[in-house]
């Protein structure tokens, strides 16, 4: 009876090689199957494993040439997606395999589903590896731009405990909540931005082409005007003169170049970072959302099997403030040297005690985790709660200060009129 070697997968990734004793290669398909494998390729020699694996391995590396593609997908490729898109990203893929899919069928199927912000390509690259033998999570080092060191952690951690299907759930959720509070975030600020946006528009169409017109009639009147009135006047002639305006320009890239460069160093960082944290307002809600993600990404981390000096490298990694990052390097440090979580976070003086305390516990519990995730929700429903109080202390705070804007010019041409009308009763 014929041999025939193949070359399958299981359902969690794993290859594996064998030969069967069967009449034809359809019956050792249907025999890798009721193995409950996914069959990569079947050949009737053992040699042929080898022969299959460097025709494919050609037909991927010869198939598209270097520059194949639009130069917008090559752009998409560069672009890092959003929350939300990789949310639904992993949602589609952490579905497709808790139908029962293979993890090679699955990929090809996202190849052919719509994933916003996530090319096609990525997929096709996942599956390629994949099938060359590779786990998902070292696929995905390859993908650094689409996939950040949580996302491939998390991943790795679900391949170990054969529990991928529930990492990608906690995945996605963890990108929609993050998603959620950066939406809330950005609405709390488009309707200050929008105020403002009108108001320089409206005091720039008056001050360019209503003013003018005005002090043409001023002017030939011969009448002493009031203060406010000359102020705006010359405000309106100094701006009105191109020279002026080059002027400006150049001090204007000046500064911005100075700010970019004090940005770029770690004085620069740390003092722009300290402003956000305790600037009034918006500080606390920098606060809450900085203290919700460390709590939220570590404990996502832990829960999901990931060792505790990683998954603190990597919430390091994921905190943009650069006061944080330090606190938390601080923490991976001395926690190598077996000291807890909480007692550097504490000594950062940066940390509020109720999250130092709810750690403590978790510590004493042995639930470190499941304390972190309190840590989160608390923090997260702190900061919905500071995001309306934002938005209700800046809106009527931006119509003030247009109405003090368009009043004071208003008042402006207004006593000059009335300084012109008394003038010519006498």
């Amino acid at each position: 009876m014929p041999q025939f070697a193949y070359k399958a997968r299981k359902r969690t990734g794993e290859v594996v090689q064998g030969v069967l004793d069967v009449a034809d290669r359809s019956a050792a398909l249907v025999q890798i199957e009721r193995l409950g494998l996914f069959p990569v390729m079947v050949d009737a020699s053992r040699s042929g494993v080898a022969k299959a694996a460097a025709i494919e391995q050609k037909e991927h590396g010869t198939s598209r040439p270097a520059f194949s593609g639009s130069f917008g997908a090559s752009f998409r490729r560069k672009r890092k997606p959003k929350l939300q898109e990789l949310a639904t990203y992993t949602q589609q893929l952490g579905n497709l395999l808790k139908c029962g899919m293979p993890l090679t069928v699955a990929l090809n199927s996202m190849t052919h589903l719509e994933s916003k912000g996530i090319p096609s390509d990525v997929s096709k690259s996942l599956k390629q590896d994949v099938m060359e033998g590779k786990s998902l999570s070292d696929a995905m080092v390859k993908q650094s731009q689409v996939f950040s060191d949580l996302y491939i952690n998390m991943v790795r951690a679900g391949e170990q405990s054969g529990a991928l299907v529930e990492v990608l759930k906690r995945l996605s959720d963890h990108y929609e909540r993050f998603a959620e509070v950066q939406s809330k975030f950005t609405s709390a600020l488009i309707y200050p931005a929008i105020v403002s946006s009108v108001g320089v528009v409206i005091i720039v169409f008056f001050m360019t082409f209503m003013l003018p017109k005005f002090m043409t009639i001023f002017e030939g009147l011969k009448v002493p005007l009031p203060l406010a009135t000359r102020i705006l006047m010359g405000i309106s002639n100094y701006f009105g003169n191109i020279w002026n305006w080059l002027f400006m320009g150049m001090v204007g890239m000046a500064i911005t170049v100075v700010f970019v460069r004090y940005k770029a160093t770690l004085a620069g960082k740390r003092k722009l970072d300290s402003i956000k944290m305790n600037a009034p307002i918006v500080g606390k809600a920098v606060r809450l959302n900085l203290f919700g993600q460390f709590a939220r990404t570590l404990s996502t981390l832990l829960v999901n099997g990931v060792p505790v000096l990683t998954a603190l490298k990597i919430t390091e990694d994921i905190i943009p403030n650069i006061m944080v990052k330090h606190a938390i390097a601080v923490t991976r440090e001395q926690v190598t040297d077996g000291k807890t979580i909480a007692q550097p976070l504490a000594a950062s003086k940066l940390f509020p005690q109720l999250m130092i305390d709810l750690l403590k516990i978790g510590e004493e519990t042995g639930d470190v985790p499941g304390a972190l995730e309190n840590i989160a929700e608390t923090y997260e429903n702190e900061l919905n709660i500071q995001l309306r109080v934002m938005t209700n202390l800046i809106e009527p705070a931006m119509i003030i200060i247009m109405a003090i804007g368009v009043g004071g010019l208003l008042f402006s041409v207004l006593s000059a009129m009335f300084a012109i009308t008394s003038s010519l009763s006498r």
